[in-house]
């Protein structure tokens, strides 16, 4: 069973960076490498939703809110994905995950929490 662990949350003052790390256990590097990867988040008493996503070519695709500020990025060999965070606002604070998209969702990690004070 594929498992992901999620690292690099802080609190960060708005305009802030960080950048997240997501490694998955339980797969080859190249079963890794077929999968599209993604960033979802979720803050207190909202829907968990999909922030940034990096697919088998690398091409990316960005929620709204967050293009231009986030990049998104994956190592196969390394089996992680990564989420580089600039000039971060108050409403970017959230529980992040990462897990596969379109596909059926791996197990949840326990998520990195991201804290922006403004």
């Amino acid at each position: 069973q594929v498992q992901v662990v999620e690292s690099g949350g802080d609190l960060v003052q708005a305009g802030g960076s960080l950048r997240l790390s997501c490694t998955a256990s339980g797969i080859t590097g190249s079963g890794f490498s077929f999968y599209p990867m993604g960033w979802y988040r979720q803050a207190p008493g909202k829907q968990r939703e999909l922030v940034a996503g990096v697919f088998r070519d690398s091409s990316t695709t960005y929620a709204e809110p967050v293009k231009g500020r986030f990049t998104i990025s994956r190592d196969n060999a390394k089996k992680q994905v990564y989420l580089q965070m600039n000039n971060l606002k108050p409403e970017d604070a959230a529980v992040y995950y990462c897990n596969c998209i379109r596909c059926t969702p791996w197990s949840w990690g326990q998520g990195t929490q991201v804290t922006v004070s403004s």
